[in-house]
């Protein structure tokens, strides 16, 4: 039988996820069933029970959750150690998973965190542990957060996009949004390095191309990204389409300069990364 050209085959690996997805089973519903139990914090975490990524801080690490510790987070703290101060700023952060650094802005001092997740199912966990660890200070916001950058929202103080720049189909135009909101901004994120991933079979079958784009003036190579079967899972915690595009690290760090943010420092600079090179850094627009 003759070889599919790469082009096509993806294509074809594409198309058959999407049937698999739309003939088997439903995995989206939540618990149905009436707790017996008294009320409880544990009650509330378990109408997600075996879904939580993260384990909880503090005083509620015993309750029953995921085994991440992103209530701890060092890349985010170190962020936070790079403005120096948070009391009294208001904040944004985009894709908040199910509220860890939230809750680490809102002990860091913001005077106000809003937090925007498309994900449905990601949005009722923020909602739930808003409510188990007693968030007063953070707003949980159920959207497209490239939607609401797009609609001329208020100025904040700080911007975290942790986790979602290589979710975007069009990472640019992110990047040029949130300029338009904030002089600093925190971003932790995967990017394409040809060598590092040529390492790495598995991220590099996900990678099916690359082509020159143009936004906003700025010009850049964007690397295609497919998330094949995970796409549409209830644990998926991608973007909203079955493929997304990765920026090259020289290419993110070109684009912030480019769209105002002159001031760069990076950190936990991983070129290994088991799922493909990442980076975390604060970006900041110098101000006279």
């Amino acid at each position: 039988m003759p070889r599919l050209p790469e082009s096509a085959a993806a294509l074809a690996r594409q198309l058959l996820a999407r049937i698999v997805r739309r003939f088997r089973p439903s995995e989206s519903r939540l618990r149905g069933e009436y707790f017996a139990a008294a009320p409880s914090p544990q009650n509330a975490l378990d109408i997600f029970e075996g879904e939580w990524y993260t384990s909880l801080p503090g005083e509620y690490h015993k309750l029953r959750a995921g085994a991440i510790g992103l209530f701890d987070d060092p890349r985010l703290k170190w962020g936070l150690s790079e403005i120096s101060d948070l009391t009294g700023k208001r904040v944004l952060e985009l894709g908040p998973l199910e509220g860890a650094h939230t809750y680490m802005l809102e002990h860091a001092g913001a005077e106000s965190v809003t937090a925007i997740d498309g994900n449905p199912r990601a949005y009722l966990k923020c909602l739930v542990l808003k409510e188990v660890l007693g968030l007063h200070r953070s707003h949980f916001l159920c959207g497209n957060f490239v939607e609401y950058l797009r609609a001329t929202p208020p100025k904040v103080d700080f911007v975290v996009a942790s986790g979602v720049l290589y979710h975007m189909t069009n990472p640019v135009q992110l990047i040029e949004l949130i300029s338009r909101v904030t002089d600093c901004v925190f971003i932790w994120t995967h990017y394409y390095d040809e060598t590092a991933v040529a390492k790495k079979p598995e991220i590099r079958r996900k990678l099916i191309g690359q082509h020159s784009a143009e936004y906003g003036g700025f010009r850049h190579i964007l690397h295609r990204y497919e998330y094949w079967g995970s796409f549409g899972l209830k644990r998926f915690i991608g973007g909203p389409n079955p493929h997304s595009f990765w920026m090259e690290r020289k290419a993110i760090l070109d684009c912030l300069r480019y769209f105002g943010f002159q001031s760069i420092t990076t950190n936990f600079e991983e070129i290994d990364h088991p799922d493909g090179p990442a980076l975390a850094l604060v970006a900041r627009r110098v101000v006279d």
